[in-house]
């Protein structure tokens, strides 16, 4: 054991000591956070004690071990995942302290306002317009696919700024107030019948110039951020082996014997297999993220669980034949009066499973996106040929 690590533990005893795990859970986990347990590796002050990000297992398994409160990490996933690295990089000083501490808790959920419905996969191609008013932007424009709108209470939000240079210079990286007037939220009702997405609309609504993350036209660059950790989060995970959908299917696997066939079984080995490798190549990820910033094995990552997830969720329907049809899920009415807030694959019917698996190729960068990313990136493959990369946006055909 190293220094390191017995200072961890004795802050550990210490806080347990101070705070009863089994009490009032925000008044812990705030404790917690101040006593810089919540995330080993930010500065001392942020929740953190400046220690390498492999130490946080340790400070985890003694909490648990104790029966310490967790912060809920699926609810508050895109603040933890997506804002908190985004603000630590590029916020202030003021900002990192306003916004950190009540994310890490939960006592703020957030979301993201990137997708657009004229955007697409581009990014860059964003239409929401900001124009500086005083100390102030006016924002207009159109988000879609967002995620726990209905119950965040802060965004990041990227808008353009600049119609007048190329796509990717005219765009400025801001955090908003989703309580703001203008902000109307509206359900998004998916394929499996729950609305877990949103389209947001943004009518004159007042962002405080403090509320800018990066310089003026940086929104890009800052943009990156934000979308590398997004896709660590999403498939860079560190989980434990045979978790996730393939234990769904080996249970059934074994509980089932009537379904097992020779061909099925190379199947699922197969499958098995595969779950390993990608929960290794995750472990791999995060030990690369102690040493600095995400790059692009992040898209890898997710490209490969999102791909996995589908084939998976397949071929559960295909093993369970005439059971795999039916989808529990519609046997309640609670999906048209409750909105989910949290993904949860596990604990749901197989046909949910595949049918939700879906949007794994789609939400936090689509497959084919991915796929260039990891060509031009990670293999050195010559990149696709732009011809609107000089062009301003204004000028671009919408």
């Amino acid at each position: 054991m190293t220094n390191a690590e017995d200072d961890l533990r004795e802050r550990v005893q210490k806080l347990l000591a101070g705070h009863d795990p089994q009490g009032d859970r925000m008044e812990f986990l705030r404790a917690q956070f101040d006593a810089g347990l919540a995330w080993v590796h930010f500065p001392a002050g942020l929740g953190g004690l400046d220690a390498p990000r492999t130490l946080q297992s340790v400070v985890d398994a003694d909490l648990a071990a104790a029966g310490a409160p967790t912060n809920d990490p699926r609810r508050i996933g895109i603040g933890l995942g997506m804002a908190a690295p985004t603000i630590r990089t590029h916020g202030t000083e003021e900002q990192q302290h306003r916004w950190l501490r009540p994310l890490w808790t939960g006592d703020e959920v957030w979301c993201q306002l990137f997708s657009e419905p004229g955007a697409g996969s581009d990014l860059a191609a964003l239409g929401t317009r900001a124009v500086p008013d005083g100390d102030h932007w006016i924002v207009n424009g159109q988000k879609v696919w967002t995620s726990q709108a209905h119950e965040a209470r802060w965004a990041i939000v990227v808008t353009r700024t600049d119609p007048d240079v190329p796509k990717h210079k005219g765009m400025t990286y801001f955090v908003l107030d989703m309580k703001a007037d203008g902000v109307e939220v509206r359900p998004l009702r998916q394929i499996t019948g729950e609305a877990e997405f949103n389209e947001v609309f943004l009518t004159d609504v007042r962002i405080p110039d403090s509320q800018r993350l990066g310089a003026v036209g940086d929104g890009w660059a800052v943009a990156q951020t934000t979308l590398m950790n997004e896709r660590v989060a999403i498939g860079g995970g560190a989980a434990p082996r045979e978790s996730g959908v393939i234990a769904e299917v080996a249970k059934t696997w074994r509980t089932r014997p009537e379904l097992r066939t020779p061909a099925a079984h190379d199947e699922l080995m197969r499958l098995w297999v595969e779950a390993e490798a990608t929960r290794l190549t995750g472990l791999r990820l995060r030990q690369q993220l102690a040493a600095g910033a995400p790059g692009p094995e992040g898209s890898a990552a997710k490209l490969a669980f999102a791909r996995l997830n589908q084939e998976i969720t397949s071929f559960e329907l295909d093993l369970l034949g005439a059971d795999g049809l039916r989808y529990d899920d519609w046997s309640s009415d609670t999906w048209r009066t409750e909105r989910p807030t949290s993904v949860d694959f596990l604990g749901r019917s197989p046909g949910y499973r595949y049918l939700r698996a879906k949007g794994n190729s789609i939400e936090g960068g689509t497959s084919e996106i991915l796929r260039n990313i990891i060509a031009e990136r990670v293999l050195g493959l010559p990149g696709e040929i732009r011809v609107d990369k000089t062009v301003p946006w204004k000028d671009l055909p919408k």
